[in-house]
């Protein structure tokens, strides 16, 4: 069997450190199961995690790729048999044609879903589910204001919030994306500035937003947190901005806001089996109703990776930028 995956030996530029190895699978032992990879998306989580500034340090030498979506070629293990489709929970190392890994770290996902949308379902949706699930409770009419409307997690935000009658105050940088969150389900959606919180002021009238969530930091993350309302809870779950959370005493003292983090990687590790696979079940289903999608601008190979690495910065992306062996 042909096998190839891209390894990194040491941190550092993905550009420069990544290589692409072949290398031969191991023979299963009990538990095991052997996956071909059909699809992994590049997300920034992925180049933090080369460069060695990711949340977890892997021991070097190393595969990147931290979710994918896989096809079960040999089983060794009663849970599952050859022919399923599974995501993988754990890092296995996704940017590869082949891998190995235990059934428990294994999620069976139904068949017939498109492979790439599926390639992405383990991070953003998840995370967007928990931000409008784990912190407290959201009835119908209740607002939910965050910034970086246009990324992964922000589509899915829009595209859940819609279904469960809540109302949607979305910040971006680009403008002229405006009408196409629209189209996905959001309530308004301003530009992410001054200006542009003003305007959502305005439209909130006296009204505020029981949570925020915030992926990248600085002037932005402030402009969520003066929205929330008397109790509400702001929650960081990325930084892309790559500023610091700086929070004025005001809110903290008459508002009495909570300030919460989201690592979705944290509650894959301490949830319970069984929690895990109903939400998965629960966002396939809107996967396979074309309820619950993604962006997606590009797919290359694994010998390509110099050249989507690249398309990572370009203005012109619209969406993930996926590897896939199909």
């Amino acid at each position: 069997m042909h096998s190839t995956r891209l390894i990194f030996k040491q941190h550092g530029n993905p550009a420069d450190v990544l290589e692409l190895e072949e290398f031969t699978v191991p023979p299963l032992e009990e538990g095991e199961v052997l996956l071909s990879i059909n699809a992994a998306p590049v997300n920034p989580a992925d180049l933090n995690y080369i460069e060695g500034t990711y949340g977890i340090k892997p021991s070097l030498p190393a595969t990147a790729g931290i979710e994918c979506f896989a096809t079960i070629l040999e089983s060794r293990s009663p849970d599952f048999k050859p022919g399923e489709s599974v995501i993988p929970l754990g890092k296995i190392g996704g940017w590869a044609s082949h891998a190995v890994t235990t059934a428990d770290n294994l999620v069976r996902l139904p068949a017939g879903l498109d492979p790439l949308q599926a390639a992405i379902l383990k991070v953003n949706p998840a995370t967007a589910w928990l931000l409008l699930n784990h912190f407290t409770t959201l009835n119908p009419g209740d607002w939910v204001t965050f910034n970086a409307a246009n990324s992964g997690v922000g589509q899915c935000v829009i595209q859940l919030a819609a279904s469960m009658g809540i109302k949607t105050l979305c910040f971006l940088r680009n403008e002229a994306l405006i009408s196409e969150l629209a189209e996905l389900g959001a309530t308004a959606v301003f530009p992410d500035t001054h200006e542009g919180y003003t305007s959502a002021r305005e439209l909130l009238g006296k009204k505020r937003t029981k949570l925020a969530f915030n992926a990248v930091g600085g002037d932005s993350a402030l402009r969520l947190i003066k929205l929330l309302a008397e109790g509400g809870t702001h929650i960081t779950y990325g930084a892309m901005g790559r500023k610091p959370l700086t929070v004025p005493n005001g809110p903290l003292i008459f508002n009495d806001i909570i300030l919460r983090g989201l690592w979705v990687t944290k509650w894959m590790d301490k949830a319970k089996k069984s929690e895990l696979q109903q939400v998965y079940a629960d966002l396939a289903k809107r996967l396979a109703e074309g309820s619950l999608k993604q962006n997606v601008d590009f797919c290359y190979t694994l010998d390509d990776f110099p050249q989507a690495l690249e398309r990572l910065d370009s203005a012109e992306r619209k969406g993930k930028i996926l590897f896939s062996n199909l």
